[in-house]
């Protein structure tokens, strides 16, 4: 193996990108790019009972939008192509095959029904569930020949049953397991498929992987990889496992509980840059208090020593307001282009002077693109009034105010600050209104609320001849 640092993200193509997976991602991302390495992109498709037509293109598409492009992977190719574990699976039944003449694997017959009762057993007894290896002890020969003849059969890992494994990992230092808590690892399935155990780590020495950077769950399964890569003669990668990603209550996150799934965020008006922010401090802190950084910046600033160990509590309202953020700051153009399918959607083509405003206002006003679109529905669609509000509205008062208005706007060319200030005074003064006697009808009118934007930017973005319209249906 030599010396350049090479990671992967390695994804099951089940559905939807989980938003842990996208941690993962990005962690991996991060460190390569800190460190001048190479993100690889494997997709481990091998348990085809939970392939789900279209994922991969999925996923590829779900990194290309938040910007985590891999160097190497099913769509960039690469050195080690094949990047998909289905089309390698020769490779891994030879290596399983090895370990089964080194000793360190065996044939095992055990039917479906026989492990449901032994499973069935263990719990009644109180005892954890796990293979019991009852086909560890057949004779070599007499699997091998039984194999030949037909009988179905996997492969499983002859693990130690004694004594202990440890090993050093990047977020979690020392780590400890007893082998009498690590079971015999089905490596090779009935199909003829490999399970995740053996193949990832074929493919990790294959593609020369320098750091397994993924999540905790996996944690449990290191002795039995670390015993593949003794039993191969191969040194193991560097490993970093990632803390538990968590439901405000605490429990590990979940579908039960909200979205999970980052196309789902992407869809309800969360920008790329406010997820990749959020996601990142997951379980990683900055150096100091700062909170918003791009994806340049923390290509400079990530350090998987600032991993924590502990879970990290998915909080929206904290990812609505970091989107909330972003709306507000980064370039107006930026807002529009991710804005703009949000606006057509709802409301129709848009001219694109008027679209660029409507936006402009919208977007220090809303958390999510969606909301956007929300805060703009009075500029759009018929206004609703209460009795309330049309009592208002149809007093002596405000009928003749709003005639003094549709003459005078229809008069005025261009329509500036200037013109309409100088329309409200002289309304002030014809009227003897001021105060909320003069605005909240004229708000109420053009806005459907008494509260809200100035009068100028009201007509602007309803349009002139939409703002007479709201008037003209209270002369009446």
């Amino acid at each position: 193996m030599s010396d350049a640092i090479r990671v992967r993200f390695a994804p099951s193509p089940t559905g939807y990108l989980h938003v842990g997976g996208l941690r993962t991602a990005l962690y991996n991302y991060l460190y390569a790019r800190k460190v001048g390495g190479r993100f690889i992109l494997r997709i481990e498709d091998t348990d085809q009972e939970r392939y789900v037509e279209g994922a991969v293109e999925n996923l590829i598409n779900t990194l290309d939008i938040v910007g985590l492009k891999p160097d190497e992977g099913p769509a960039t190719g690469g050195d080690f192509a094949p990047y998909y574990q289905s089309q390698r699976t020769e490779l891994y039944r030879n290596y399983a095959a090895e370990l089964v003449e080194k000793g360190a694997a065996y044939y095992c017959f055990c039917s479906s029904e026989e492990l449901d009762a032994m499973r069935e057993e263990q719990q009644q007894e109180g005892y954890v569930t796990g293979y019991d290896g009852r086909c560890r002890n057949i004779a070599p020969a007499e699997a091998k020949k039984r194999a030949a003849d037909g009988e179905p059969y996997v492969i499983r890992l002859k693990t130690p049953d004694e004594g202990e494994v440890f090993f050093y990992d990047i977020v979690r230092e020392k780590v400890t397991f007893n082998w009498d808590m690590v079971d015999d690892q089905v490596l090779i399935k009935s199909d003829g498929f490999p399970t995740y155990h053996l193949a990832n780590v074929v493919d990790d020495h294959l593609m020369e992987i320098s750091h397994v950077i993924r999540g905790e769950e996996w944690l449990s399964s290191v002795p039995k990889h670390l015993f593949l890569y003794e039993q191969f003669g191969w040194k193991p990668p560097k490993m970093a496992h990632l803390p538990l990603l968590l439901n405000p209550d605490k429990s590990k996150l979940s579908k039960r509980q909200g979205d999970v799934a980052v196309e789902d965020y992407l869809a309800k008006g969360f920008l790329p840059s406010a997820m990749i922010n959020f996601v990142v401090l997951l379980g990683w802190h900055a150096a100091g208090d700062r909170e918003i950084f791009s994806l340049a910046e923390l290509e400079k600033e990530f350090s998987l020593k600032r991993v924590n160990k502990a879970g990290a509590v998915f909080d929206i309202e904290k990812l609505r307001w970091m989107n909330g953020q972003y709306l507000k700051n980064e370039p107006l153009a930026e807002i529009i282009k991710f804005a703009r399918p949000f606006f057509l959607e709802r409301f129709g083509d848009i001219e694109e002077d008027r679209l660029s405003r409507l936006i402009d206002y919208a977007r220090p006003r809303a958390a999510t693109l969606i909301e956007m679109t929300e805060e703009c529905l009075p500029f759009m669609q018929k206004l609703e009034y209460s009795a309330e509000d049309r009592a208002l509205l149809e007093e002596e008062t405000s009928k003749a105010m709003f005639s003094f208005w549709l003459e005078e706007l229809s008069l005025q060319k261009p329509l500036t600050a200037e013109s309409v200030n100088a329309l409200l005074k002289a309304t002030s003064e014809k009227f003897d209104l001021k105060g909320k006697m003069l605005y909240s009808p004229l708000r109420l009118a053009l806005f459907g609320t008494e509260h809200g934007p100035d009068l100028l930017q009201i007509i602007e973005l309803s349009g002139l001849q939409t703002s007479l319209k709201r008037l003209q249906i209270w002369t009446d």
